[in-house]
Parts: C-alpha cells; sequence; structure tokens
C-alpha cells in the first residue's frame, strides 16, 4: 500500500490543537505541524520526545576546552617557554588562571559553530535546498497539519479535517 500525506490548514492555533488532541484520541498519528510561530504545548501534543541537541553543545564546547588547553600548553610550555614576572613556564597547572580567559572563550566559540552547524545539518536548511512550502501564507498567520495514511484512508481523514475546523485541505 502506498502512503499519502493529507495536509491541512488551518487559522486558529485553539482549533489546531483540539484537532490534533481529537486525531490522536481516534488513533491517527500526526506526523508533522507547520506554524508561524512557536506553540506552547505542541511538543506534547505531538508526543515529540525532548531534543538530545544538548549534548552535542556539551560535547563542542568540551572539544573547544581541551583545544584551547592543548595550544597554550603547546606554544607557551613545550614549544616557546618564557619566564615572565616570574611565572614559571615548566607546569601548565601553576598558569592555568592565565589561561582561563581564552579556554573559556574558545569553548564558547566551538559550542556556538558547533550549534548552528547541527541545527542546520538536523533541520536540512542547506544551501541549495528549497523550503517544503504547502501553502503560501503557512509562515504568516496559517498552521499546516500533515498526516500520511494509506490511499484507503485518506476519505476519511479529509472527512476529519472537515469535522476539525480545518480551512483547507490538500493531498
Amino acid at each position: 500500500m502506498s502512503k499519502k500525506k493529507i495536509y491541512g490548514i488551518f487559522d486558529e492555533e485553539d482549533v489546531m490543537m483540539k484537532a490534533i488532541k481529537s486525531f490522536k484520541d481516534k488513533g491517527i498519528k500526526v506526523k508533522d505541524v507547520i506554524s508561524p510561530y512557536p506553540v506552547h504545548g505542541m511538543d506534547d501534543a505531538l508526543g515529540l520526545s525532548r531534543t538530545r541537541i544538548s549534548i552535542c553543545c556539551f560535547l563542542y564546547g568540551l572539544t573547544g576546552c581541551c583545544l584551547a588547553v592543548t595550544m597554550m600548553w603547546y606554544m607557551n610550555i613545550f614549544d616557546w617557554p618564557m619566564d615572565i614576572g616570574g611565572k614559571p613556564s615548566f607546569n601548565l597547572f601553576k598558569n592555568f588562571p592565565a589561561f582561563v580567559p581564552v579556554t573559556f572563550e574558545s569553548t564558547v566559540l566551538c559550542a556556538a559553530h558547533g550549534m548552528v552547524i547541527t541545527f542546520y545539518l538536523r533541520s536540512k536548511l542547506l544551501p541549495g535546498v528549497e523550503p517544503p512550502i504547502y501553502h503560501s501564507r503557512q509562515a504568516d498567520d496559517y498552521f499546516v497539519m500533515t498526516i500520511e495514511t494509506d490511499e484507503s484512508k485518506s476519505g476519511s481523514i479529509e472527512n476529519y479535517y472537515k469535522q476539525f475546523g480545518a480551512i483547507e485541505i490538500k493531498s
């Protein structure tokens, strides 16, 4: 059986949220919702789990921290040790207070750039990729709900959309 995507366009947030709940009560899984702004409670209504992107941020920050400490150790202790103001040039631990600002900035730099790149890759916002546009006003004030179903059930889904207050239905 082939899968068919049916899009319901809503003009009000409350009507759409009630439709999601009604579809969920009927055992129909809502695949995606596109909204012009963040809607409180949408993740819970769709049954989405918490994202793991914060773990990626921690790993990018840890990478930046390790790179900064390694770079400063190599430059200031291993490669070109210099005695400045009586600081020992043979010990990273005793010089670390001077290294804190550079370590912090490198951590933030790597975490921020890594998060932006991860976000673009994860949401498929790469250069040259066209975004899916189901309705010309989906970024203005309309909400688009996607349900993926079998060809045989598409008529009943369209009737449910009408019953729950969709102003337009597209296949």
